[in-house]
Parts: structure tokens; sequence; C-alpha cells
């Protein structure tokens, strides 16, 4: 069962906490670690899951083996859902994607690299979304109601996946409107 729950002023903190473990262990290989997704995003309801984004340079196995060693799991996701009608090189939505050690807390932890689409992708939907509290608002309310109605919890990723297209799209009009750029590092 998907729970989609209220915001949680300690989302960051948590965030912090597993960024620091993540930095110290990948060193200059992680070129960026950000809080993206909802739980980044002041006041977004979401699933009390941090979602974490390892910016590198490429997709190194020695990254893999930092992030094994700390316990985390290298899962066989291996790109992002694609919005329709985008441009560009089936590469630009590869990433690595590891489940977090069973003694840390709940993570999704998305590994791509530095410049390519699917990495550009999270950061701006974050920073959009912290522009834009009505829709942040109406995105959380898409949320709750697909985690109470759909049958197969399974599919919620699938479902929800145009519908953050539909928040996308006018981000990019945003971002080229206020020639915006992602900030530094969250950690």
């Amino acid at each position: 069962m998907v729970e989609i729950v209220p915001y949680r002023a300690e989302w960051p903190v948590e965030f912090q906490q597993i960024a620091s473990t993540l930095r110290q262990a990948l060193g200059a290989l992680a070129l960026r670690i950000d809080h993206i997704g909802s739980t980044s995003v002041p006041g977004l309801a979401a699933k009390d899951v941090i979602d974490v984004q390892i910016t590198v340079a490429a997709l190194d196995p020695r990254a893999v083996d930092a992030m094994t060693a700390l316990g985390y799991t290298h899962i066989s996701i291996s790109r992002d859902h694609c919005p329709p009608h985008i441009e560009g090189s089936a590469t630009d939505w590869e990433k690595w994607y590891f489940r977090a050690p069973q003694d840390q807390r709940r993570t999704n932890t998305h590994m791509r690299v530095m410049g390519r689409a699917n990495q550009r992708y999270a950061l701006l939907f974050r920073d959009y979304l912290r522009a834009h509290p009505a829709t942040a608002a109406a995105y959380a309310e898409l949320k709750r109601r697909l985690a109470q109605h759909l049958a197969d919890p399974e599919t919620y990723p699938d479902v929800k996946d145009p519908a953050v297209d539909l928040i996308y799209f006018p981000a990019e009009v945003w971002a080229t409107a206020t020639s915006w750029q992602p900030g530094p590092s969250d950690a």
C-alpha cells in the first residue's frame, strides 16, 4: 500500500545525515548530492521516503563498490521514465538505483550523470515545485488520490509519471523565462 503523509520538518535533517555518510564514502566520485522528490519541497505531502540524487561524472563501478560497502543494494532499475516528445539520446535517461541498508531510514537513491536530462529533470522539478506552492498542493492531492484508489499499488509510479510530466513541461518554460540553473549541491 502506498501511504502519503503530511510534510515532515525532519525530512531535510534526515537527508543531511544520509548525505553526510554518502559524501564521506563517495568522496570525489560524487559531484553533487541533492535532496530531490517530494520530501525536498517544504509543505508537500509525500511518501515517507527520502529521495536522494547522487550526481557523478560517469556511472563508474567504483561508485557501486562504495555504495555496497555502506550496505546499499544496487537494484536493476537502470533508467528513468522519459517524457513524451523529448529528443536526445536514450543514455540521457540512464541511472543506477540503490536501496538503503536495513538499518537506515528508507530512501530512493538515484545515481545520475552530470548534465544528462534525467539529472537536470530532478533538480528542475524540485525547484519548480518550491517556487509554485499551488502546483505543489495540486500534485500532493493527486498523489493522495492515487494512493487511495489504485487497486495495484505497484502501478503507482506508472500512473504518476505522466502527471509529473504535466508539471515538467511548464517547469521547462519557467526555467527558460527565469534563466534557472541548479543552485549549489545540498550536501
